[in-house]
């Protein structure tokens, strides 16, 4: 699972999208989820970084999906039309 920084904003939106594609790669599974929990302080780039990721993904034949989106940002993407590519990932304890 790739964990998304509390903070993701149009300044961190780059460095975050890096780290995220250094991460696919370390990925073995078919699956790719991202963990949004503790993504708190965010603006519309947050939806750009999780598209250009889903994007990256799919590319290399994984299925992309969303742990814990928070609610805001998924009603921004409800708004741009958008929240049928950012497929959620259920809530589960970890272990």
């Amino acid at each position: 699972m790739l964990v998304l920084p509390n903070e993701l904003t149009q300044s961190q939106a780059t460095a975050c999208l890096r780290m995220l594609v250094q991460g696919l790669r370390a990925q073995s599974g078919p699956d790719v989820v991202v963990d949004a929990t503790a993504l708190s302080r965010f603006d519309s780039a947050a939806l750009a970084v999780l598209l250009e990721f889903r994007r990256e993904t799919l590319a290399v034949g994984k299925r992309f999906s969303i742990r814990g989106l928070p609610a805001r940002l998924g009603d921004l993407a409800s708004l741009y039309g958008i929240d049928e590519l950012l497929p959620a990932t259920p809530l589960t304890p970890i272990k």
